[in-house]
């Protein structure tokens, strides 16, 4: 059986060995560009791929393919529906990150809170080394004990920020999925919104979440507080929420994501005049340990699939 990995770029420093020995032949590349595919994946059983699309078209001319796996949760760069006309099995990886984006999201809420980059700047600039008294305090910082903290998407990942942020002393409010009715333990998005000291999303990009937090749900939120998203960019409007960032209605906001990425065209968060703000370069899943899982998955992905079970099996 033979098998090529279209781009192992984000997961090449790893131990590939177990995921190689699942092959006769197995040949990867550290990226492929579009026009690269058709030519790559031609004569393989099994295509890897974590960014590379696989259009209808690449995989309706693939006559030897018989499983995708996807190094990744989300599967959009893959026309499921002509994977399944071609009878080609879709495995995708999952929770594979939880703990390496909540760590990543208690970062960034402590980072905001204590007011650590404007402290390591003041410091660089020498201001310690001036000062007349013991220690600097030229920002305000917060404690997270006490603070309510708001959860937009409260799957697996949601629900781990929340256990952590509890071992903060923080309070927990969850909203409801968008698109749903309120029910108990849930509250709608407009009645979630004003009582939160912090929100944090986890929820998915989809039609119903697009732009989900815009002008007006950031206008609902209390003057003063937090937005956190290492969920996807696009469901925090990005033109709005530097806008609340450079009138102060937000004391500060941190994200993981952006609208495209990388961000080679530029981007309005990008803008170093925008106060209080904190961007990370889609890192927040990145652990060597999460990483790892996500080979560890998915060679049970291709073992699931010569034994005929769907773990993981999207098509």
């Amino acid at each position: 059986m033979k098998c090529v990995f279209l781009d192992t770029t984000s997961l090449d420093d790893l131990d590939l060995t177990t995921l190689e020995a699942k092959f006769d032949q197995f040949v990867s590349y550290p990226s492929s560009q579009p026009d690269q595919v058709a030519e790559r994946i031609s004569g393989f059983d099994v295509v890897i791929t974590n960014k590379v699309v696989l259009s209808a078209e690449v995989i309706l001319q693939a006559s030897d393919l018989k499983l995708i796996c996807v190094v990744a949760t989300g599967v959009n760069n893959v026309d499921l529906d002509a994977a399944k006309q071609a009878n080609i099995s879709v495995y995708n990886s999952q929770a594979y990150g939880i703990d390496s984006v909540a760590q990543h999201v208690l970062m960034l809420m402590l980072v905001l809170h204590t007011k650590f980059v404007n402290y390591q700047q003041s410091l660089k600039q020498g201001d310690w080394q001036k000062a007349t008294q013991f220690c600097l305090l030229d920002f305000p910082i917060l404690e997270l004990k006490g603070r309510r903290l708001g959860i937009i998407g409260y799957g697996a990942l949601g629900q781990r920020v929340a256990q952590l942020a509890q071992a903060f002393g923080m309070e927990v409010l969850v909203a409801a999925r968008a698109g749903t009715e309120p029910s108990e333990g849930r509250l709608a998005l407009k009645d979630l919104l004003p009582r939160v000291d912090v929100l944090s999303i986890h929820c998915p990009l989809t039609e119903q979440t697009k732009n989900l937090i815009d002008k007006d749900a950031l206008s609902l939120m209390p003057e003063g507080s937090f937005l956190v998203n290492a969920a996807r960019g696009g469901i925090v409007n990005e033109e709005d929420l530097a806008a609340a960032l450079r009138s102060g209605h937000l004391s500060g906001a941190a994200t993981d994501v952006l609208t495209q990425e990388p961000p080679k065209d530029g981007n309005v968060l990008l803008d170093e005049s925008i106060p209080n703000l904190i961007v990370t370069p889609h890192n927040a899943w990145g652990s060597r340990q999460a990483r790892q899982t996500i080979i560890k998955q998915t060679v049970e992905n291709i073992e699931s699939w010569q034994q005929g079970t769907d773990l993981r099996r999207i098509v």
